[in-house]
């Protein structure tokens, strides 16, 4: 028993001390190299993306609820992370097409007045963050009371049709005093407030690419001690079967209206974060599309697996955004042009990436497992084999 309890120690301490490696290559390389490289966009957006897709995978992989709204639930984060935060000095000149906004107080104003710039930021984003999962956890608790009556791909058309009328409501002019229409939201911070700067305003310390991969990271965390509680279990056992799962006590409806809601605070925090990467929030961004990316990496990484969930987030947001990138420019070679290259065939060549992927990797890249059991798989063999 001992040397059991040894070996999934080790194998948890030794992916502890992987995602300290990376946190802290994270912050050298950001402030060594051009910090305009495409590797720092890959960092933060998928950091952001793998919250969601953890969130994501809290419903799907571990409750068995098939739900599509990731993308509504992040625009609920996002435009109420905008909205508390646009400072005062700026949000006339944001709303200018509807005389003003109906919001005249900003988080960002009142704890920057009372424990300074420094603090004052980091205490806003934290609470406007906060404030953006608890508005998309409500919003899920009201759409979840009728919806999760309904099973697997009702329910998926359900929640998918609720984040479409929500985008449509988003950009109607009589809400324009709150969501500015279906015009931008910006002015309020991002993830570069977060550089360390002297008296003349240069940045001597970069924290842009730090500050989403931890703030995600500590949501990941927060998921994954709810996964391994009761809560998770009994998440797992409706999963698994509900009849079984309903015959040892545990109550359905609840249950069920919990991980929603869970998930969802979770996707709001994401769209909170999204909005701190893309530096402005518009309600036509967030379409079914963005769910469908969401989607695929949770298939791609792992149904059930956390670890899949993030690995295949960066992996995802780097073929996208950073490697594939060659395949949309013109090239020559002898004076001739190279054939197919050119704008757009990049996501050609992904699509097919992905579907090779999908047809020989069934469960995804980690299956159901995590990352400390491949630690602690390599140990129990190399176990056996000293014996």
């Amino acid at each position: 028993m001992s040397n059991t309890k040894k070996r999934i120690d080790r194998g948890s301490l030794i992916t502890l001390c992987i995602i300290l490696l990376i946190f802290v290559v994270t912050v050298v390389l950001e402030n060594t190299i051009n910090a305009n490289s495409l590797l720092f966009t890959v960092i933060r957006k998928g950091a952001v993306y793998s919250l969601v897709a953890v969130s994501m995978n809290l419903l799907n992989g571990f409750t068995g609820l098939f739900s599509l709204g990731q993308a509504g639930f992040m625009l609920l984060g996002a435009y109420t992370y905008a909205i508390l935060t646009i400072p005062n000095s700026v949000r006339d000149t944001i709303y200018y097409l509807f005389q003003g906004s109906s919001f005249h107080f900003s988080l960002l104003d009142i704890f920057q007045g009372a424990l300074g710039e420094t603090f004052g930021l980091i205490v806003a984003v934290i609470l406007a963050c906060i404030c953006a999962g608890i508005v998309a956890a409500f919003f899920a608790f009201l759409i979840g009371l009728p919806v999760l009556r309904l099973k697997s791909d009702y329910l998926a058309i359900a929640t998918l049709g609720f984040a479409e009328i929500l985008r449509a409501i988003f950009q109607w002019e009589k809400l324009g005093k709150v969501t500015n229409g279906a015009n931008a939201l910006r002015g309020y911070p991002t993830f570069s407030d977060f550089n360390i700067k002297n008296s003349s305003g240069m940045i001597v310390f970069r924290l842009s690419s730090f500050v989403p991969l931890l703030l995600a990271g500590i949501c990941i965390a927060i998921i994954v001690l709810l996964i391994n509680s009761s809560y998770g279990r009994a998440f797992k056992a409706i999963r698994d079967d509900e009849v079984a799962a309903e015959a040892m006590g545990i109550n359905l409806a609840k249950h069920k209206q919990l991980s929603f809601c869970i998930s969802s605070f979770f996707a709001g925090v994401g769209g909170a974060l999204f909005a701190m990467f893309a530096s402005t929030v518009q309600a036509k961004t967030f379409t079914s599309a963005m769910t469908y990316e969401i989607l695929l990496i949770v298939v791609i990484g792992g149904i059930g697996s956390i670890s899949g969930s993030c690995l295949a987030s960066f992996l995802y947001i780097a073929c996208s955004e950073w490697w594939l990138r060659f395949l949309d420019n013109t090239m020559y070679i002898g004076g001739t042009q190279v054939p197919l290259l050119r704008n757009g065939f990049r996501m050609v060549v992904f699509s097919v990436i992905i579907m090779i992927v999908v047809l020989f990797f069934r469960q995804g890249i980690m299956g159901s497992r995590e990352l400390p059991d491949l630690f602690r798989r390599k140990r129990i063999k190399e176990g056996k084999s000293d014996e």
